[in-house]
């Protein structure tokens, strides 16, 4: 379909404070009420967005070198295990690494109490941190141990580098067995007592780009507050999945993988998460600006929660076994009223990710480009819409 604007006419508005911006939100009932041939003449951005526990996130901390210098080999922050294996006083510090000595049985579900997600929480917070690190001694990096607090601010860098975010849909969870199951959707009552599940729904990012149209490598993105981009497909990507009539898929499918400067995130947009019996998490607020290029990216964007189905799987049995049974399939506006029936039975259903924290970064995000403080970017590569997401196959070594 031809282009009735381009990114650079959008930014140029953008740069002289006159773009048009609606979030996702709001973007349905302004089409409704003008038309789409009318509104795709005014509108410029529809800015979407999602907020909720993301496992592959993480963060890369320069602390600059010692006097003496010191090659770290092992390293905890707040007795958090970083990786090391980088170079002298570089780490990566993953969201659900757990906390040495933290409630860890697996034999008996714990509470988890603090983590990677959660050290992540309060370095933006600009809380001071200790950093214990061990090294074997060289002779140009003699220190052997050390032992330090810090802040944000004494760091060189602190870089967010999340391989898996944004999921463009994914499991809705419930538990058809008698004993309750400890999951990373919560915890998940006996007997199908309870459902739950964690999407913005039609606020999400992906949902309103079904098929990678306008966000790619190197798409900018409101990452918790600072201006990051998209560096590659996420990790467990997939182009090909199960859609609906309009196109938005019914499975788990698109993943982004994002990156920012920890040190202009917004504290309200990074939360470490705990979840009773599966381990630690982060709470990401993520923002995308969808340019209004043409009359089908438009349409795209006036996706609904009634028109966006999850599918429901069994946690204590298919989900584990990977057996791919779906019991059924969910619109989010049924999940969002709070209870839906599943196999003829009503179901208390609730939310790891939060609506009303998604609809506050679109918000903040239009605000930005209103200010003319957020240009939007063309994608360098358009993210793969042909490959399919593996699962490990266990096999024995071959000669």
């Amino acid at each position: 379909m031809k282009n009735i604007r381009t990114y650079e006419e959008i930014n140029a508005k953008i740069e002289s404070k006159k773009a048009v911006v609606l979030t996702a939100d709001e973007i349905m009932d302004y089409v409704d009420k003008k038309g789409l041939d009318q509104a795709v003449k005014e509108v410029d951005i529809v800015t979407t967005a999602t907020f909720g526990p993301m496992c592959s996130s993480g963060c890369f901390l320069n602390f600059g070198h010692s006097r003496p210098k010191i090659k770290i080999t092992e390293a905890w922050i707040n007795d958090v295990l970083v990786y090391s294996g980088i170079a002298a006083v570089d780490v990566y510090l993953g969201a659900t690494q757990l906390r040495h000595n933290d409630p860890a049985n697996m034999d008996y579900p714990g509470d988890f109490t603090y983590g990677g997600g959660h050290v992540i929480e309060d370095l933006v917070a600009g809380k001071e941190l200790q950093l214990f690190a061990l090294s074997y001694g060289t002779d140009d990096y003699p220190l052997r141990e050390l032992r330090t607090y810090f802040t944000i601010d004494d760091l060189n860098q602190a870089i967010m580098v999340n391989p898996r975010n944004c999921y463009q849909n994914y499991n809705v969870a419930i538990n058809c067995s008698e004993k309750p199951v400890y999951s990373y959707l919560g915890i998940l009552k006996p007997d199908m007592k309870n459902l739950t599940y964690c999407s913005a729904g039609q606020l999400s990012p992906l949902l309103n780009d079904p098929f990678f149209e306008t966000i790619g490598v190197g798409t900018r993105v409101w990452l918790a507050g600072a201006q990051g981009h998209v560096y590659a497909e996420g990790t467990q990507h997939t182009g090909v999945a199960d859609r609906g009539d309009n196109g938005v898929p019914r499975e788990g499918s698109g993943t982004l993988a994002l990156t920012g400067d920890m040190k202009k995130m917004n504290k309200e947009f990074i939360r470490g998460v705990s979840l009773k019996g599966y381990g630690v998490s982060l709470a990401v607020g993520v923002g995308i600006p969808i340019p209004i290029l043409n009359k089908e990216i438009l349409k795209h964007t006036l996706v609904r929660d009634k028109d966006i189905y999850g599918p429901v799987i069994d946690y204590s049995y298919d989900y584990p076994q990977k057996t791919g049974k779906i019991l059924c399939h969910l619109s989010y506006e049924q999940l969002r009223s709070g209870e839906v029936t599943v196999l003829g039975r009503k179901v208390a259903v609730s939310s790891l990710s939060s609506y009303t924290k998604a609809l506050e970064a679109a918000n903040l995000l239009m605000d930005e480009i209103k200010r003319g403080e957020f240009l939007l970017s063309r994608p360098l590569q358009r993210l793969p819409v042909d490959i399919k997401c593996k699962s490990m196959i266990i096999k024995e070594k071959t000669e």
